[in-house]
């Protein structure tokens, strides 16, 4: 299996994503690796840690996520690999629900995402993001 972090997605992932049509919320497992330090463009930016800059990002996204009827479920530290094998660990996880896929598509190219973006480039080494549906019990 090749596994290959990203900061942002290819075209053809985000419409083979819309294509997948549906109204039913959907969730998204965020995999994230941090930069020891953040690279702004300015050069008169603050010194801070890529997980500080990302937070930034995260905690300004939560509050445009919740106003879109979306969720933040869950995040926290990835502290060890308990089955499998990595060449390098993710530092953190995350789970977010969309009230859909379309209502995704439409939050991550908002000006609000747009603008705050800056502080998840500086802070990101890169990511895998995985769509999810949510399962009932069989």
């Amino acid at each position: 299996m090749k596994v290959e972090n990203a900061v942002y997605p290819k075209r053809e992932q985000v419409e083979a994503l819309l294509n997948l049509g549906g109204n039913a919320p959907i969730t998204m497992l965020n995999l994230l690796k941090f930069k020891d330090e953040a690279s702004y463009a300015e050069p008169d930016a603050p010194r801070i840690s890529g997980r500080k800059a990302y937070m930034r990002y995260a905690n300004a996204m939560r509050a445009i996520v919740e106003k879109a009827g979306g969720r933040f479920i869950f995040s926290s530290t990835i502290d060890a690999l308990v089955v499998g094998e990595v060449d390098e660990l993710w530092d953190m996880a995350a789970i977010v629900e969309y009230p859909s896929r379309a209502a995704f598509a439409e939050i991550t190219r908002s000006p609000e995402v747009l603008a705050i973006g800056v502080h998840r480039q500086a802070g990101l080494a890169g990511q895998l993001l995985i769509q999810c549906t949510q399962q009932t019990a069989a």
